[in-house]
């Protein structure tokens, strides 16, 4: 297997050997600090859990931060300045394939799907995806799941990124939505609420899903080391029934009561818009409703990334999941 490794994250890789460590013989501890890669609705399930009081309920003293990127997030899981992380499943790939002797593994799922939406500059009514053909489509950073999500769409739908779009990968995730706005690119690729605010000011269209046409993937995962998973069976065990209740509680409650949950973590983000991208969130399945890492979910996963020339080998199901505590969470609180 091949993956050009960025230097980011090669020097993670460094100072992780520096850093490692495992907490064996230590009396364990009930607090878990959280590293997820962005602030996103998204993600809502997590902050429902933390609203909610279902971690505290379980006994846990949750610490929640944002480590903003891929690169960063396994920097702070690999040298422990993090005990889990929340981050797209891909990464536990690239780290494997640097050999790592403390490996990252998976062991709960949070989204299903793809998070980003197409977004026209003004309405189109039909929509058919070979209208993209001889475009500037703006996508998303080369190597991340968006991008290769999105790419994966478009090769579904008969379009060669590389050859049928005038595609722009350059421009950083933050400044994607400003560089739209002032002129950059025909459609764009966007995370919500990005997606809504464009609508809301009239400069932007969502006229198509790339969570609902790439199928299902273990897009958001909770991972954590090897040896955490073995030291501190109690703790992660408590914290993935609590994320499970968090997900059935997703499931039974309205649109509106999510988001006057997550509100309290978006206090710069208007209620309504909140509540708008829960809804298309919720509506296109995003949030996945258990744990559990599907085999065939990670089988879709290693589809997308071939495709995106990623991955040229397999990348082992049984290696890099552990759905034990996923098991355990959906058969006893279900």
């Amino acid at each position: 297997m091949r993956r050009r490794v960025s230097v980011g994250l090669a020097a993670m890789f460094g100072l992780s050997v520096l850093l490692s460590g495992c907490s064996g013989g230590k009396e364990e501890s009930t607090k878990i600090k959280i590293g997820e890669v962005t602030r996103s609705i998204f993600y809502a399930p997590q902050y429902v859990a933390l609203t909610e009081g279902f971690f505290e309920e379980e006994g846990l003293e949750v610490e929640l931060t944002t480590t903003p990127g891929g690169d960063k997030t396994m920097t702070a899981l690999l040298s422990n300045q993090i005990d889990v992380a929340l981050v797209g499943s891909e990464t536990s790939i690239y780290v494997s394939l640097q050999g790592a002797e403390d490996p990252v593994i998976n062991f709960a799922q949070l989204t299903q799907t793809d998070g980003t939406f197409l977004v026209a500059r003004e309405p189109v009514a039909n929509f058919d995806w070979a209208s993209l053909k001889g475009t500037t489509f703006l996508g998303q950073r080369k190597g991340g799941m968006p991008q290769m999500a999105g790419e994966f769409t478009l090769k579904k739908k008969g379009i060669n990124p590389q050859e049928d779009l005038k595609l722009i990968q350059n421009v950083e995730f933050a400044n994607i939505p400003a560089a739209f706005t002032s002129g950059t690119g025909d459609f764009v690729q966007l995370f919500e609420p990005q997606a809504t605010l464009l609508e809301n000011e009239g400069k932007g269209h969502v006229i198509a899903s790339f969570g609902a046409e790439s199928g299902q993937l273990p897009y958001t995962v909770f991972m954590a080391k090897e040896s955490m998973l073995k030291d501190r069976k109690d703790s992660i065990q408590k914290f993935t029934n609590a994320v499970h209740r968090a997900q059935l509680w997703v499931q039974e409650h309205s649109v509106e009561e999510i988001a006057d949950a997550v509100a309290p973590f978006f206090e710069n983000t208007d209620l309504e818009v909140v509540r708008n991208v829960v809804k298309r969130y919720k509506e296109q399945g995003s949030y996945a409703t258990d744990p559990i890492i599907d085999e065939a979910e990670w089988g879709n996963l290693q589809d997308v990334m071939k495709e995106a020339g990623e991955l040229d080998g397999p990348a082992e199901f049984k290696e890099l999941v552990n759905n034990t505590f996923a098991d355990k969470a959906k058969d006893s609180i279900e």
